[in-house]
This record gives structure tokens, C-alpha cells and sequence, in this order.
């Protein structure tokens, strides 16, 4: 999404250097004591082999002091701090006072670390990030990032058993330093201490591959946070080695619950996971797998398939972990029927693309050569797309056995609606925007769609975007911008944000998995008093409902419009 830095700039070059590094579990290199004196030794230290001019630290110049609104109203991804390079075999250490709203975990300080110095890629189409580092021991990331990496040792203070609430009140004013090795083993390691107001140390660590020899770029990302910025230098890398590992265990999921009589595939389109013991984890290809023990598949009933996997991290030959799932010899499929119908059985269309057939509630009986039956697993099944057309239309159902195929149908009712929003295959970019409407002072815009998402995130749902009409399709994130932008999952940013009040019901077990199909009305309202208020009233697919509201967002009543934006899904209007 396009960015614009709103920043105060002020030029300055730091002349301090300092090389004592703060705790890091499983990475002894890190680890030193933390006397109470620790900050001055420290300072001494640096001023000492400033003097010296050994040549071993590279001073940064740090262009921007301070990075965010200092009113902590810098949505998410709206100001970022200066871009810093890390080569190979170097470490980026910086140290900055972190300000946070206290709102949200967070709310405080975000490290991205990418292939470039840019933001996105509308900056420079070859940017990609590696991974996203939150204060809150969160992340995400490329197809390396992996949360179990995530380690912290956050104490619950006052002893209530909840660790965020200490957090959030700590972090406002805490002063904070990240160390980013960028590793000649290609990897990055990150080390983050903050030494909240209360005088609580919290440590945070992150591994992750990159490039072993090209350059890597981190900088920091404000959300409804500011950053007051104080050194960064570069020191030699600390990690020249990685410690291989070996496996721990070893996850299969969804294997096949039965196979017909003499078919020798015991494995369909199962998945395995392997977890080493530094708590990583990767999904292996089943041609690392090892089937110790394949069962007699010429006769009839439960058998028991063993796995295994014999490889290090880095792929040495180890002791191997194993499991086991059970599969049962059925004789061939005969014939299919629907014995349970989907959850969605209308759907809304507006484009002339064939619609993916949602299969949740969907329960097809399978009957064998025997004349036995038993519920056929949907993921045993193959399902064709739905013409989008008028009508009673349906899906086609197939099995595909050893030595024949089978199939049944799904019958369906599909209506048209009036517009559509997003790509009917789930492939719909963020920002997509439709449906731009004025709304007056003192009146109200209702919006009554039907959404149909991959379900794969929260966020794969409808967003509303508000403020002046000329400014709607700039996501929220440029001086002159929407004022807000509101997600249907409670959550939203731009400089109008900041002033509302959220409230829902949501099960957040079960919100991803229940978007596709469910009706949604949203109703934005011009309060006429410079605010608005954004209600989403969501039905799902199984006819249970939800609300959100975000209540008091700041506007200009005089000049409001709004407009419906979404990613990985599609809307259909309907009213």
C-alpha cells in the first residue's frame, strides 16, 4: 500500500558507541550479566572505543529523531523510521524511547526486515520483507517466518496471571535496543531488551533465514505509536556458526481415512510437518519421508501406516522421529449421494467467472461394491466450480478410485446481484475498492452484500473507508488521505481512527472460518458533529449473528463519502 512518512525531521549524527549486548535465550554469544550499573558501564565503555577509533563500529547517521505523531496517532503502517543497512556479517544495533498508546499490545514499536529500503511494493516492485517483528512477540513473514521462533520473558508483575496488561503499561516510555546479526550462516538474529517505566527488563528474540550475501534492510513501523530515536551503528556479525539441531517430532495431517482395496497410496494429499528441538518447525516433501511399516493393502480393514523423518535442520542424517496414522481397506466406491447439504446452498453472483463450491456443512455417503456405506471425507473428493448462471445450478462431486470414477452432483440456487467487488477466484489484491457513496450530514449509507472469501485470514472480509471523496483509494495512508479505515475484525487505522470506539461479539474462533457466504449489512452514519460511526450486522452461512461498531470516528461532516475496500475475498451487492 502506498506510504507517506509522517515525520518530524531532525538531522543530527550520533557519536556514542556501545558493544555490551543484553540477554538472549538459546544464543550464548548474547548472553552477559545485567548489573545495575549496566548503562553507564556501558556509556564509559563506548566513549572509550569512540577514542580508541579501532575501526570495529560503523556510526549511522540517524535523519529522523522522531518518528510518529508524538500524539500517538500514527496509524498502522503510516511512519516509519529511517531505512538501515545490514551486511552480511554485520550487526544493526539501535536504541530508541518507545511511546505507545497502551491501547493495544501493539501499539509500540514494529521491526520489519526486507530485501530493500522501501515500504511496499508500489515503492519498488522487487521489495519483498523477510518478516514483520512486533513488541508483543508476534510476527509474520515470508514462507521462512516461523512464530515458534518467537521467544520472550515478559513477567506478570502485579500477579493477576495476565503478563499484557504489565506490558502495556510498561512499554509507554520504555527505553529499547535491537540488535540485528545479519549472520554469514544466512540467517538474522534479533535480540530486542526494554527496560520498561516501572524498571522491568523484557527481552525478546526472533531467528529467521535471509540472504547470506546480499544485503538486508530493517526499520521500524509505527501503529498508533512514536518512537524517539538515539543511536544506530553497525558492529561485526556475532554469529559466524549455527548449531544444528535435530528433530523433535513429526505431525501428519490430512492422510486418507481409507483407500480401496489393492490401491497402493496411502498417502493422498497428506502434509507433514517436522518440529526440531530449538522449536522450530517446516513442512517436509514426502520424499524425505521414510514409510517404515506399509500395511497389506489386498485385504480388507483398519491397517496402520508408520512415518518417519531422518534429517537435522540442515539436513544431516540423524536419529529419526516417527508416527503413525490409521487407514482402513474399503472394496471400491460404487456410487455417491449428498446426505447433508452445504452450509451455503444459494449464492449471489454478479461476474460471468464459474464460482469456487464452498463445501463446509457438505456430508456425501459413499456405497461400496459390498453394498456397505460410509461418509466419504470431502477431502477424499473432487468438486467442480458452479456455472454462473440464474437458477437451480449444481456442483459436480467425483471420487477418484483405483480403478474407476464416480460421481454425484450437488444441486444449488444462485441469484444475481447488482455489482461485485473483488475477483471471483479469492485472488483480489488489497486495496479493492466499489461502491463510493456521499453521505450528507445527519444521514446514513446502508451497504447489503453477500461475501464470498477464501477464509484464510480475519481480514478477508469487507473494510469501509471514510473521509473526503477525492481521497478514499489512498488506503488511509498519505497526509491528505481517507480519515479511517475499519476492517469487519475490530480493527482499523488512519488519522480519524484514533477516536473511536470499537464494540462486537464476535467467537474469534471461529470468525475466519465462517466469512464465506454470510450476508452483511453495513451502515455508515454522518453524525453531523465531525464524526461517524461504521456498523457491520453480519449473518453467517449457518444463520448465526455477529455485530462491530466503531462509534465516533473523526470526519469532516461537510465533505464525507465512504467506499467498500476488501483483499482475498469478493462482494456481491445486493442492495
Amino acid at each position: 500500500m502506498k506510504t507517506t512518512k509522517l515525520m518530524r525531521c531532525v538531522l543530527f549524527a550520533s557519536v556514542l558507541a556501545a558493544f555490551g549486548f543484553a540477554g538472549c535465550q538459546k544464543l550464548d554469544t548474547y548472553s552477559i550479566g545485567a548489573p545495575a550499573d549496566l548503562q553507564s558501564r556501558i556509556d564509559s565503555i563506548a566513549a572509550a572505543k569512540a577514542s580508541m577509533d579501532t575501526g570495529d563500529t560503523t556510526y549511522l547517521t540517524i535523519t529522523t529523531a522522531i518518528v510518529g505523531a508524538e500524539d500517538n496517532s500514527s496509524a498502522w503502517h503510516t511512519a516509519f523510521s529511517d531505512y538501515f543497512t545490514v551486511p552480511a556479517n554485520k550487526l544493526l544495533h539501535l536504541e530508541f524511547v518507545n511511546h505507545g498508546s497502551e491501547a493495544n499490545n501493539w501499539n509500540n514499536w514494529n521491526l520489519c526486515v526486507a530485501n530493500l529500503a522501501a515500504h511496499s511494493t508500489d515503492d519498488n516492485a522487487a521489495y519483498s520483507e523477510y518478516f514483520v517483528l512486533r513488541s508483543d512477540a508476534y510476527g509474520w513473514g515470508n514462507s521462512d517466518f516461523d512464530l515458534n521462533m518467537i521467544t520472550q520473558n515478559y513477567p506478570d508483575t502485579n500477579g493477576n496471571g495476565d503478563i499484557w496488561d504489565d506490558f502495556r503499561q510498561t512499554m509507554d516510555g520504555a527505553t529499547v535496543s535491537i540488535d540485528i546479526d545479519h549472520s554469514v550462516t544466512g540467517n538474522a538474529f534479533v535480540t530486542a531488551t526494554a527496560v520498561g517505566t516501572n524498571g522491568t527488563t523484557l527481552v525478546e528474540t526472533y531467528q529467521q533465514p535471509v540472504s547470506a550475501t546480499d544485503d538486508i534492510v530493517a526499520y521500524l513501523i509505527c501503529d498508533n505509536s512514536h518512537f524517539l530515536m538515539k543511536k544506530a551503528y553497525l558492529l561485526p556479525s556475532k554469529i559466524t556458526t549455527v548449531e544444528d539441531v535435530n528433530p523433535d517430532s513429526l505431525v501428519v495431517k490430512g492422510t486418507p481415512t481409507f483407500t480401496e482395496l489393492g490401491n497402493a497410496d496411502v498417502w493422498g494429499n497428506a502434509t507433514a510437518t517436522v518440529y526440531f528441538a530449538d522449536g522450530s518447525s517446516t513442512e517436509v516433501d514426502t520424499t524425505d519421508l521414510s514409510f517404515n511399516v506399509i500395511p497389506d493393502l489386498t485385504t480388507l480393514g483398519q491397517k496402520t501406516v508408520i512415518v518417519s523423518y531422518n534429517k537435522t535442520k540442515q539436513g544431516a542424517y540423524t536419529q529419526a522421529v516417527s508416527t503413525y496414522y490409521n487407514i482402513e481397506v474399503k472394496m471400491p466406491v460404487a456410487s455417491l449421494a449428498v446426505t447433508t447439504q452445504p452450509n451455503i446452498s444459494t449464492y449471489y453472483y454478479f461476474n460471468s467467472d464459474s464460482i469456487i463450491f464452498n463445501t463446509q456443512g457438505l456430508e456425501v455417503t459413499g456405497t461400496y461394491s459390498d453394498n456397505t456405506t460410509g461418509v466419504i471425507p470431502n477431502t477424499s473428493l473432487h468438486f467442480s466450480k458452479i456455472p454462473a448462471a440464474d437458477g437451480s445450478q449444481s456442483a459436480v462431486i467425483s471420487y477418484y478410485g483405483a480403478t474407476d470414477t464416480v460421481t454425484t452432483t450437488c444441486p444449488l440456487t444462485l441469484v444475481k446481484g447488482l455489482s461485485q467487488i473483488g475477483a471471483t477466484d479469492f485472488s483480489t489484491p488489497w486495496p479493492t475498492y466499489g461502491d463510493t457513496a456521499v453521505v450528507a450530514s445527519g444521514s446514513s449509507k446502508t451497504y447489503t452484500m453477500y461475501c464470498y472469501s477464501d477464509n484464510a485470514s480475519n481480514w478477508h472480509s469487507p473494510s469501509v473507508t471514510l473521509g473526503k471523496a477525492g481521497n478514499l483509494n489512498t488506503d488511509g495512508n498519505a497526509a491528505d488521505a481517507a480519515d479511517a479505515v475499519v476492517r469487519m475484525d475490530n480493527f482499523g487505522w488512519g488519522t480519524g481512527y484514533g477516536t473511536a470506539t470499537l464494540t462486537s461479539d464476535w467467537n474469534w474462533d471461529i470468525f475466519a472460518s465462517s466469512i464465506s457466504g454470510s450476508k452483511v449489512v453495513i451502515t455508515v452514519t454522518n453524525n453531523g458533529d465531525n464524526t461517524a460511526d461504521v456498523l457491520y450486522n453480519v449473518t453467517y452461512a449457518t444463520g448465526e449473528t455477529h455485530f462491530q461498531k466503531y462509534a465516533g470516528i473523526t470526519v469532516d461532516s461537510a465533505d464525507l463519502s465512504s467506499a467498500l475496500v476488501t483483499e482475498g475475498d469478493y462482494l456481491v451487492i445486493v442492495q
